[in-house]
């Protein structure tokens, strides 16, 4: 899925309140990403479900604990799927 990502300002290297390293993906962060990942989400909590399995995802090799961070990521995506499985199918 293409996403049409707009670029943040990036604030000083190393900012960890305004742009910590490990939400960034490249020259894209990961806010932007996940903002337009779930615009279009059927619901909010959905949204919300999907916008935290992609958070843990996408900055899984920049944490310190990469198997706890894919282990959180599975915990939401497997609530989203109970999600959709039990109100949109």
């Amino acid at each position: 899925m293409p996403w049409a990502v707009t670029k943040s300002p990036i604030a000083p290297k190393g900012d960890p309140v305004d742009h910590p390293e490990h939400y960034n993906q490249g020259k894209v962060e990961v806010i932007d990403i996940l903002e337009q990942a779930v615009q279009d989400a059927p619901d909010p909590i959905s949204g919300g479900l999907l916008w935290q399995t992609l958070k843990y995802l996408l900055r899984i090799w920049y944490k310190d604990n990469m198997l706890q961070d894919a282990k959180k990521a599975r915990w939401y995506l497997n609530r989203l799927i109970d999600r959709l499985e039990r109100d949109y199918v």
